[in-house]
């Protein structure tokens, strides 16, 4: 009858009206679940976009830290030409699995080890400056001493001036001793050390400590000097385990070079 004439139209509006809640009942489940998929693969992309832009922030905050150090070095060697430079800093990002601070130790463990290529005496950095170095490297992990530790020393300069000495752990994470400066030492509170390149575990230029506190002793060959570290030793949650480029990378022509540009010339 429906086919045939429009006589049951008003009937079968009417009926819609009843049955609209009906068929959003039956739908609900369904659009529920999509929102519920969508919101959940929404979160899990935000997450893992997330984690990546956090892992180059501090790959390119470290590419960074470099500039003050070579800017200086450029003024005290603008007169010089040197025939070769290195660069090429290689780094992996590992995360903090463990930490072990006990007064005479301080000691992390990061999930990198030598599955990833990581080795003993390779230098370890935050987004700030110098962490430590790793000192054993197993499959899975590998533990990282801390430059406060007092078993760890390093070889440092002053930005200013190019000075070098050497920094050791005093034991407490917010201090690191200078105890081989004399009294007439030029380093001052607020100058920056930075890694030497000296010894051949950490990459010259990156910042290690600012200096806080310089005390003459008079009946005493040494200074009392003390420097707070750059890094966040307390606070990092991802660090850097840095490889070092030592290949020469020469600024001049090679002589057969120059014959190429005579011979075209």
């Amino acid at each position: 009858m429906e086919h045939r004439s429009s006589r049951l139209d008003n009937v079968r509006s009417l009926l819609s009206v009843f049955v609209y809640p009906v068929q959003l009942l039956v739908s609900l489940p369904v659009e529920l679940t999509e929102k519920a998929f969508n919101t959940v693969l929404s979160y899990s992309d935000l997450k893992d976009e997330n984690t990546s832009l956090r892992r180059k922030q501090l790959v390119d905050s470290i590419k960074l830290l470099k500039y003050e150090a070579l800017e200086n070095e450029n003024i005290r060697l603008r007169a010089l030409l040197e025939n070769s430079f290195k660069l090429g800093e290689q780094v992996l990002v590992a995360e903090l699995l463990s930490v072990n601070l006990v007064p005479y130790e301080h000691v992390v463990v990061v999930n990198k080890g030598s599955r990833f290529g990581v080795s003993i005496h390779q230098p370890v950095m935050d987004a700030n400056g110098i962490v430590g170095q790793v000192i054993r490297s197993l499959p899975l992990s590998s533990e990282v001493m801390l430059i406060t530790d007092p078993n760890h020393a390093i070889p440092v300069q002053v930005n200013r001036n190019g000075l070098r000495t050497i920094a050791i752990g005093s034991g407490k994470l917010d201090r690191l001793n200078l105890p081989f400066l004399p009294n007439n030492a030029d380093i001052l509170p607020g100058d920056l050390l930075v890694t030497s390149g000296l010894g051949g575990t950490f990459p010259q230029g990156y910042p290690v400590a600012i200096v806080k506190e310089f005390s003459v002793r008079p009946n005493k060959p040494f200074a009392d000097i003390y420097a707070i570290p750059k890094a966040q030793l307390d606070k990092s949650r991802e660090l850097l385990i840095v490889w070092s480029d030592s290949t020469p990378v020469p600024l001049m022509f090679p002589e057969e070079s120059l014959k190429n540009v005579d011979a075209n010339e």
